[in-house]
């Protein structure tokens, strides 16, 4: 099939929308279509941090033995809802056949060699669209407050597989710096070397925004409740239109799975909802990079505006209620470490789309070649977002690629 001339992508999150920049300055003519507007999930609410060190897949048989202690009821980040239990309990079991090891090794490959490629293409893509001081690569620090987890966590940090990222402990002259502004006790820390981050995660968006309406790509508000599949590629929309393209891509995130269904694309995907807190924070050092506070599970990102605590990791349904208690306990860490979230507060819940074995799904069906996906980004749809734009365009324009898309087909679930 030729290269198509225009493409529908649906779905204007991170993900859709470098993959719609991308397209539309390759020569493409690209609709994006987006139910906001503006993105308002992971997309923005995530902690900002380019996680090229993230090699090793959650799906693992050590994450599983670890999940009693690290239970929210136990205090841990991890949130298994009661009312949730019919979607997290057939995800679970998906997850445990995921772990294998044999699955793990080759996930590990997988993802690896995506994460190598993710902070070259992110400098193409700020590039592109004038975003470049938005994009540090400054690394990130993880601390931890007691001697034994300190020993435990550098001695699992060195046996961890981290690609291109490196790591070295945290000299004196760091640790004095934490202490003047960390209040709870400093028992060790690494500072990671090739991670990085962006700075204002809304300038960004408006930067890709802008870049793709400056070179022509059009924008289209709405909902699509339906992809085609009767030998063109259109898609249907809520308020009854019908639009078509030469193909469709299908970015958007945890409403992939119900979109794809119909063609016979199985994609067993939950909403894995993450937190954060979020306030102006004029006495904290605006070129820090960011911190994870390994013993609490959450990371602290100063952006521009101001300093965001986020974490926790909820199984469930995207449409279901937050659960305060989350924000709560994000207060309640900030301020036993000391964190200045002070003045008016900022909330919000978000979900991450995720598949059972943590890698995404990047391909395009069999049954019908008009059609691709790009989604399921788990933890790392910001770090992933540019590399994926530059797969899903040469997968479209029958290019060289520069990691192997076919681990990441959904024909893998069957």
């Amino acid at each position: 099939m030729p290269a198509p001339a225009s493409v529908i992508v649906v779905g204007d999150g991170i993900i859709g929308l470098a993959c719609a920049l991308v397209l539309q300055q390759a020569g493409t003519a690209v609709v994006l279509i987006g139910p906001a507007g503006h993105p308002t999930g992971a997309s923005i609410g995530n902690a900002g941090h380019i996680a090229i060190e993230q090699v090793e897949p959650l799906a693992s048989r050590a994450v599983l033995r670890s999940l009693p202690r690290r239970l929210f009821m136990a205090g841990g980040p991890v949130a298994l809802p009661l009312r949730e239990i019919g979607a997290w309990l057939p995800f679970g079991l998906r997850l445990l056949s995921a772990s294998s090891p044999l699955r793990f090794a080759q996930g590990k490959i997988t993802l690896g060699a995506m994460l190598s490629t993710a902070f070259p293409a992110w400098r193409r893509l700020a590039r592109a669209a004038g975003a470049d001081g938005l994009l540090r690569q400054d690394g990130h620090y993880v601390l931890w407050e007691s001697e034994a987890t300190a020993a435990e966590g550098r001695a699992r940090w060195a046996r961890a597989e981290i690609g291109e990222a490196r790591w070295r402990d945290a000299t004196a002259a760091e640790t004095r710096e934490f202490k003047t502004l960390i209040r709870a006790p400093l028992a060790g820390g690494l500072r990671f070397e090739g991670s990085g981050q962006v700075t204002d995660i809304d300038a960004l968006v408006r930067a890709l925004r802008l870049a793709f309406r400056t070179a022509g790509g059009t924008f289209r508000q709405g909902v699509v409740t339906a992809v085609g599949h009767d030998g063109a590629a259109a898609v249907e929309l809520a308020d009854g239109d019908r639009l078509q393209a030469d193909a469709v891509l299908v970015a958007a995130g945890t409403a992939s799975a119900g979109l794809l269904a119909p063609l016979g694309l199985r994609a067993p995907i939950i909403a894995e909802r993450g937190y954060h807190v979020h306030s102006p924070a004029p006495d904290w050092p605006a070129m820090l990079p960011p911190i994870v506070f390994e013993d609490r599970s959450i990371i602290a990102t100063r952006f521009a505006d101001g300093l965001r605590v986020a974490g926790f990791t909820e199984f469930g349904r995207e449409q279901s209620p937050p659960d305060p208690r989350k924000w709560h306990r994000l207060r309640a860490h900030a301020t036993a470490l000391g964190l200045p979230l002070t003045g008016p507060m900022r909330e919000w819940m978000g979900a991450r789309p995720t598949l059972p074995d943590y890698l995404p799904a990047i391909g395009r069906s069999d049954r019908h070649p008009r059609i691709f996906y790009a989604f399921g980004h788990q933890h790392l749809g910001l770090t992933l977002a540019a590399t994926t734009a530059e797969a899903v365009a040469g997968l479209m324009r029958g290019a060289s690629l520069a990691f192997d898309p076919a681990p990441l087909s959904l024909d893998r679930f069957g």
